[in-house]
């Protein structure tokens, strides 16, 4: 069976990625979570990972590093990870790649922490950007294939790879459109989604690197997570 190494739900939306993927497609796996520590997770992560980072991906004697490179080696034994339409496989992996590598602004300003909630002070120009092109992107694809997922009837890998997004919205209530909204409280109430918010909100660790990040750009309202 695949063991798959994460880390804490509450902050890595790398991690989400390939957890959520594996969950909705029923593809079994163990979990297993290493917590950030404060300063650098290289000595603890290195056990695992050979990047020092995570996720990590183990399937008997192959390691598979990169929630992409994860999310590729799946879907050569899993043939429902990507779209099965030709036209809709390959805007899928390009939107795929596009949030794999891009949206700096908002990966800064908005840091993945799915039990707070943060008035934001500004939405700075870069950040703007970067949601107005997510809020197009979506658009694109619910409209092209149909939905209600962003390229066709079934979550693929592109929906895990934009499953942290949906905590981004929520948590610093940034303004999208009504069809991207619906999107994103569409992936809010999948059962894996919810599963891995409840994991998050049960977390007791404390990472100040990631709790600092996550108010940089705003004001905390509300945390809902076990004290």
């Amino acid at each position: 069976m695949y063991k798959l190494y994460i880390a804490n739900k509450n902050y890595s939306s790398w991690s989400l990625r390939p957890w959520i993927l594996m969950r909705e497609l029923s593809i079994p796996f163990i979990e297993e979570v290493t917590s950030f520590k404060e300063g650098s997770n290289w000595n603890e992560f290195r056990v695992f990972s050979p990047t020092g980072l995570v996720p990590c991906l183990v399937d008997n004697d192959k390691v598979i590093w990169d929630s992409l490179g994860i999310t590729e080696y799946l879907a050569e034994k899993h043939t429902e990870v990507w779209p099965e339409r030709p036209e809709a496989r390959a805007w899928a992996r390009c939107a795929t790649a596009e949030m794999h590598s891009g949206f700096p602004a908002l990966r800064d300003q908005c840091s993945m922490n799915c039990g707070l909630r943060v008035k934001l002070n500004e939405v700075t120009g870069s950040l703007q950007k970067d949601i107005t092109r997510i809020d197009e992107l979506w658009n694109e694809g619910l409209r092209q294939f149909g939905g209600p997922f962003l390229a066709g009837s079934k979550f693929t890998a592109t929906d895990a790879f934009y499953a942290p997004i949906a905590f981004r919205i929520r948590t610093y209530g940034l303004n999208m459109s009504a069809e991207s909204l619906s999107y994103a409280e569409l992936l809010l109430s999948l059962d894996s989604m919810r599963a891995w918010e409840e994991g998050a909100l049960k977390e007791v660790w404390r990472e100040p690197g990631h709790e600092k990040d996550s108010i940089k750009s705003g004001v905390l309202i509300e945390d809902f997570r076990k004290s």
